[in-house]
């Protein structure tokens, strides 16, 4: 089997072990004599799959089956742009927003048809190539709402600001797992699947118990996170297959040795690529020039010489290397590097920086 180095933003690589053990159970899951897309989403060997991966996310995050519930949703982050404030916002009602590139831009957007959406910190007058060096959170604040990982523009949160007591809702689809947090500091945690958890299709949401309690009570079942906790996260059929494969990629990881692993690998790939683009800076202009602020999961960078951009992708192509070019809305190039992502693949990408920089 041929495997490039897949660079992409995501959906994203996944494990190869995960990836041979899901192409048998689409053959037949345990000994049930059918497909992993064929069973009940009521019967027992999917209730093992659901109940399993739901266990195994609390493990990974070091959170209480007591205080926290997992929820597989569809509709991506991007329905979590509006679940959130449809969920805890109303007249009267607002939330702190930290923005910070694309996607806490849109979750703004949507927060602002069901209450006040107060923007607290921003760095859009940066174009988003730092993070916001204050803000100004709200007495009272429903919740506050941070993108921890900016995908399209390169920055992350490696430590996510206080609240000021205010409950605390991440969007943290692209580095969920893939760094370490202290995950009881935080009231509702949502993630699509498709970065560094599983495949496209599912979404996760963590979320405490005790703040869903506050959660409103006048919506539709299927858009309420008390309805889907209450039904134990099967209110409707789940995404099954996702699930399943996102269930094998917690298992895979726990086996890799944990969050703790993954944030220890993820550092040095990334150290390896900006140390090769920080090393050429009349070829390179990486995107965030504060290296706090860097992303360890999306490495976003420019060619001095913008002419250049084509030979350079056909020479990362010509190396088997896949997926680097940028966000169509910035250009450039992004370097995605999930937790599936092999170091040797950074260490590749690194090389061919500095042959590129030295023709």
């Amino acid at each position: 089997m041929k495997r490039i180095y897949n660079f992409s933003s995501g959906p994203a690589i996944l494990p190869v072990p995960v990836l041979e053990e899901a192409s048998r159970g689409v053959l037949e899951i345990g000994r049930s004599g059918m497909s992993i897309l064929e069973v009940s989403h009521r019967g027992p060997d999917y209730e093992a799959i659901h109940q399993g991966a739901r266990s195994r996310l609390l493990a990974l995050l070091g959170l209480s089956a007591d205080e926290y519930t997992v929820l597989f949703l569809g509709g991506g982050a991007t329905l979590q742009f509006a679940m959130v404030p449809m969920n805890f916002l109303g007249a009267g009602r607002t939330a702190d927003y930290l923005h910070t590139g694309e996607w806490s831009g849109r979750a703004i957007a949507e927060a602002r048809r069901y209450g006040t959406a107060h923007v607290a910190g921003s760095s859009e007058s940066e174009k988003f190539a730092c993070l916001p060096a204050s803000w100004k959170l709200t007495s009272g604040a429903a919740y506050v709402h941070v993108t921890t990982n900016n995908t399209i523009e390169g920055t992350q949160w490696k430590t996510v600001p206080p609240s000021g007591g205010a409950p605390i809702v991440l969007d943290a689809s692209s580095d969920l797992l893939g760094v370490e947090r202290d995950h009881s500091r935080f009231d509702l945690i949502y993630a699509g699947a498709q970065k560094n958890l599983g495949p496209a299709g599912v979404t996760v949401v963590v979320a405490r118990k005790r703040f869903l309690e506050s959660a409103n009570t006048d919506l539709p079942a299927i858009l309420s996170y008390r309805s889907h906790a209450a039904a134990d996260a099967l209110l409707n059929t789940p995404p099954v297959f996702p699930v399943y494969v996102l269930g094998l990629t917690l298992r895979w990881l726990e086996e890799e040795g944990g969050v703790a692993e993954m944030a220890r690998r993820n550092s040095r790939k990334a150290e390896a690529v900006y140390a090769a683009l920080d090393e050429f800076p009349s070829v390179y202009d990486p995107t965030v020039k504060e290296p706090a602020h860097r992303s360890l999961m999306n490495l976003t960078f420019r060619l001095k010489s913008p002419e250049r951009e084509g030979d350079f992708l056909a020479g990362a192509h010509a190396l088997g290397m896949d997926g680097l070019k940028g966000h169509r809305s910035v250009g450039g190039f992004r370097a995605s590097m999930y937790n599936a992502f092999p170091e040797e693949g950074a260490e590749a990408l690194a090389d061919y920086l500095r042959r590129f920089a030295r023709r």
